[in-house]
C-alpha cells in the first residue's frame, strides 16, 4: 500500500490505453473502490485509516479514464463523419 495520502486532485487517467485495457482498468478499478468500501465498514470508527481518501481517489481516477474514453469515442465519431461528408463532397462534385 501506498505512504501517502491519495488524494482525488493528484489523480490522472493513463494515456494511450486501447479499449480491452480500458475496460480492464475500469473493472479493476471498481473491485478495489469495492474491497475499500468493505474495509470501512470493518474498521473501528476510531481508528486512523484513509480508506475514504483512498476511495476518492480511485473514483476519481475511474471518472477520468471514463472521460477520455468518451472523448476517444467522440473523436473516431468526428473522424468517420468528416471522412463520410468528404466522400459525399466528391461524389457530388462526379455528378
Amino acid at each position: 500500500m501506498d505512504n501517502y495520502p491519495i488524494k482525488p486532485e493528484h489523480m490522472r487517467a493513463p494515456d494511450n490505453l486501447t479499449k480491452g485495457e480500458v475496460q480492464k482498468s475500469l473493472d479493476e478499478l471498481d473491485n478495489k473502490i469495492k474491497t475499500l468500501k468493505a474495509r470501512v465498514n470493518a474498521t473501528a470508527a476510531d481508528s486512523n485509516h484513509t480508506y475514504h481518501e483512498h476511495i476518492a481517489g480511485l473514483e476519481r481516477k475511474r471518472e477520468l479514464i471514463t472521460r477520455k474514453m468518451g472523448e476517444q469515442h467522440n473523436n473516431w465519431s468526428d473522424l468517420r463523419n468528416n471522412i463520410n461528408s468528404l466522400h459525399n463532397d466528391a461524389d457530388n462534385m462526379m455528378k
